[in-house]
């Protein structure tokens, strides 16, 4: 069969295409890497969610290499050695169904960071070919068809919105959160009301949050959360329009030198399919969009299907930042305060997101996650990073359980693009299926691990004005896997990117990439909101050329 439109992946780059196509009688199909579940599969298992990854393929079969700076020196390794996953959920909806669904918005500025802040030395940084206006619509839309809770908090920074509210009323929040707003009253600084791609009141098949006290990195068995199946996939099912494959891992694409024909996948048990469609859009997750663009290349682009910039799988950007906390007893918090479960804290710090020297970021509050297992594993050392043993072990554990609780925060700056942050493949490292796996470089600027810093100094000026204690903080170089964007940068000079304006192959007209690879930079935030906005305007962008 020949298929309108091929839709590689399923996440949030993928489900607005799907939803909006479908609606106006397009063939559909998805190809899934993974199985499909739904709310009635889900559970809040640890063991199977956090400790054992049962929705992400094991690194023995499947894995990533890196690339990291050790003394100087790039040295490879495998993930397998490690057990660092660049795998976000190989499930129908991908990564979206695992999210906390922290969901901000970038601001008119996020567009032009090169106009507004100049080059950086060793970055790649460059305005964006669209303007925040463009987008504005479609993450008003987001908020309606995804779903977004929340309450408008009014600072300096603010974007300009097209409604004066969200669709669906905040979410209910920890006892702790009117604390962290008397603090940052007290220090002059704003408390912000972090709007959540979760609803609070039902919409259509989806019942509200039942504050489960389990959410980022567990699925969501009421269909609150904002995942591209639950909110759009489910939708478009319902025309008749979308087929989908579940278990395919599409491994390479076919093309001529003007157009993608055909699109090879594997089955679970790794017999090799072929579909056609006219239209193939690739939404795989950053990582892997460029990995299999980069294991496509034939005689008319022998460095990479879609590649003559050269510009394919370069200017990989995460985010930067780190994490901090604050422990907190009965002797400054009450026990509703201390151990209310379930609720959402919401509250963050952007008063710094620009500043007129450097751009600046974001900071979530957020209490430690439920998981117990991983919880009691962390109160096993002693002071000393001994390990407890009987008595002492136990009364640890006790302690930890009920006698304290830790307040943590998140920094996320702009990850600066540049050289060494990229995505290669090499033959000598090969999945299961005998296909090369990508390459991660992971090089940072120096620029972000400076921000986060001062980020961090701010929450902890909170934290302090809060009274509580053992503060620390822990700002990395390193990237959050979770959050991944770039490789396959838009702009409207094919000769320095890999995309057009509305994220069409320069080189394949027939060819889209609509996950977050198609960012020339990350913003201060989580990515998923502005993936999502994107993809619906690709979505209307597609509606005038079929």
């Amino acid at each position: 069969m020949m298929y309108d439109i091929c839709i590689i992946g399923s996440g949030a780059g993928a489900g607005p295409i799907a939803y909006e196509l479908t609606k106006i009688g397009k063939k559909v199909l998805i190809l899934e890497k993974g199985p499909v579940y739904t709310e009635k599969d889900f559970s809040k298992d640890e063991l199977a969610y956090v400790r054992r990854d049962i929705l992400t393929p094991n690194l023995k079969d499947e894995y990533h290499t890196i690339e990291e700076d050790i003394d100087g020196e790039w040295t490879k390794f495998p993930t397998y050695e490690t057990g660092w996953s660049f795998w976000n959920g190989n499930i129908l909806g991908g990564s979206s169904n695992f999210m906390s669904g922290y969901f901000h918005r970038l601001k008119p500025d996020d567009f032009r960071l090169k106009s507004v802040y100049g080059e950086y030395e060793g970055a790649n940084v460059v305005d964006w070919p669209i303007s925040y206006d463009e987008l504005e619509p479609y993450y008003t839309k987001v908020e309606t068809e995804v779903g977004v809770s929340g309450e408008i908090t009014k600072y300096k920074h603010h974007e300009p919105r097209s409604t004066e509210k969200y669709p669906y009323a905040p979410l209910a929040v920890q006892p702790i959160s009117k604390l962290i707003d008397k603090a940052c009253k007290e220090l002059d600084f704003v408390s912000y009301k972090v709007p959540r791609a979760i609803i609070s009141s039902s919409k259509e098949h989806r019942d509200p949050c039942y504050y489960s006290n389990y959410c980022g990195s567990y699925a969501c068995s009421s269909g609150a959360k904002g995942s591209s199946r639950a909110s759009l996939l489910a939708d478009a099912l319902k025309t008749g329009n979308l087929t989908i494959i579940a278990d395919a891992f599409v491994y390479k694409l076919d093309s001529s030198k003007d157009e993608v024909t055909k699109a090879h996948y594997y089955t679970k048990q790794r017999i090799s399919k072929v579909v056609e469609a006219k239209y193939f859009v690739i939404a795989a997750q950053a990582v892997e969009s460029s990995r299999l663009l980069l294991n496509s290349k034939n005689e008319h682009f022998p460095n990479g299907l879609a590649n003559s910039s050269g510009e394919l799988g370069r200017n990989m950007i995460f985010t930067g930042g780190g994490i901090g906390y604050g422990e907190f007893d009965e002797s400054n918090l009450t026990k509703e305060e201390l151990f209310t479960q379930g609720l959402f804290v919401n509250r963050a710090l952007k008063d710094w997101y620009f500043t007129k020297e450097f751009k600046g970021g974001t900071v979530d509050f957020l209490y430690e996650h439920a998981n117990p297992i991983r919880k009691a594993n962390s109160l096993r050392f002693d002071e000393e990073g001994g390990l407890l043993f009987g008595e002492a072990l136990q009364d640890s554990i006790y302690e930890g359980f009920t006698k304290k609780r830790t307040l943590n925060f998140e920094v996320f700056t702009d990850w600066m693009p540049n050289d060494n942050c990229f995505v290669s493949v090499d033959e000598k490292y090969k999945d299961k299926f005998g296909v090369p796996v990508a390459n991660i470089r992971i090089g940072a600027h120096e620029q972000d691990v400076k921000v986060g810093r001062f980020l961090a100094s701010k929450a902890m000026e909170v934290l302090k004005q809060m009274g509580a204690k053992n503060i620390d903080v822990n700002i990395s170089p390193l990237p959050s896997q979770n959050l991944q964007a770039g490789g396959c940068r838009f702009g409207e000079d094919p000769k320095t990117s890999v995309l057009n304006r509305y994220c069409q192959s320069h080189d394949l007209k027939n060819l889209f990439v609509t996950d977050g690879s198609f960012m020339p930079t990350g913003g201060s935030v989580p990515h998923t909101w502005t993936i999502y906005a994107n993809s619906f305007r690709v979505a209307d962008y597609m509606k005038t050329i079929l």
